[in-house]
């Protein structure tokens, strides 16, 4: 067997990520390593705003690589990398957002800027433009009677060609192109409060689709159900950035398919990281520690648990990095 050879920013952590959360980072990576190496598969979630932190730089090619074989991610995520795609010329950085005040927030949105923290999407060439299209698509659908998942919608959209014109990144910095390509099931838990849910939302409102022409979220979780049913002989290991639904929702299918279905031979998950800033705290999904996901069902007493809290901007790269050999 051919030993890996680790780049520079691999040797860099193993040498001064010795303790604490820097510790954990190298913890978790080497054991997301052994997961694949073990021939488990691996679902990333992903909260935040991690596409419009540009997280596709390095995720896109996780995805080349067959480094995560299914996501989970918050409707967000999924439009916001084609909106970066797209429109990331017109993108305004403010990189003193903490001082900025309720007049000057309201100037943003007048000029057409919504800001996620130090970053202002811009409405016409972002939104709007995917609405062009996406809507096409919608209908499309609707009116052959056919339905389809939200993230299918966008893959729709992206293998067409028809935003090739406005590409404004390089291709391959994409994760939502990355993934069109191999076709890698997407969950998209809670998609309606997205903007394009919205959007799809309003043209239900008008008249113009109907609302079974998107699939629902318990549609996502029974599609999750036979994926996870017909991918675990070899365990699936659950690497989570942020909390919230992106998280939840995935990790519950298994007590589902446990105690619901009351399927005994159904493994739990084999792997489990969260990154987050959340401070542990009473009752919040994100601020749990570990552990606590052994009471319900989620993880086996035995299932590698890591938690490092921490900037997700800062820790995933460098995790995506050493998996990658960089």
């Amino acid at each position: 067997m051919t030993m890996k050879t680790k780049g520079a920013i691999s040797q860099f952590i193993e040498k001064y990520y010795l303790h604490f959360n820097a510790a954990s980072v190298v913890d978790a990576a080497k054991g997301y390593e052994a997961q694949l190496e073990n021939g488990a598969k691996m679902l990333v979630s992903l909260a935040g705003a991690m596409s419009t932190a540009e997280l596709g730089k390095i995720f896109a090619e996780m995805i080349r690589q067959d480094k995560v074989q299914i996501i989970s991610c918050t409707g967000a995520n999924l439009e916001e990398d084609i909106m970066n795609l797209v429109a990331h010329s017109h993108y305004k950085r403010v990189p003193n957002y903490r001082d900025l005040t309720p007049q000057e927030e309201w100037d943003l949105l007048e000029k057409g800027l919504n800001r996620v923290t130090d970053t202002c999407i811009p409405e016409e060439e972002a939104f709007r433009r995917l609405q062009q299209h996406i809507f096409k698509i919608w209908k499309d659908a609707d009116d052959a009677g056919e339905r389809y998942l939200p993230h299918e919608f966008m893959y729709k959209m992206l293998l067409s060609g028809v935003l090739e014109e406005y590409y404004e990144i390089d291709l391959k910095d994409s994760w939502m192109y990355a993934a069109a390509e191999k076709n890698l099931p997407i969950i998209c838990p809670g998609w309606e409060d997205s903007t394009m849910g919205n959007i799809f939302a309003s043209y239900v409102l008008k008249g113009e689709l109907k609302a079974s022409t998107m699939k629902s979220g318990i549609e996502y979780m029974t599609f999750l159900a036979d994926w996870y049913t017909n991918n675990s002989e070899n365990g699936i290991g659950f690497f989570q950035i942020g909390g919230g639904i992106a998280g939840d929702f995935p990790i519950c299918v298994v007590p589902m398919l446990y105690q619901d279905m009351e399927r005994e031979d159904t493994p739990f998950w084999s792997y489990f990281c969260q990154i987050s800033d959340s401070t542990t705290s009473y009752g919040s999904y994100s601020g749990a520690v570990p552990n606590e996901k052994i009471t319900w069902g989620k993880l086996d007493i035995n299932t590698p648990k890591f938690i490092i809290e921490s900037d997700a901007t800062i820790v995933a790269p460098l995790i995506f990095a050493y998996l990658l050999d960089m």
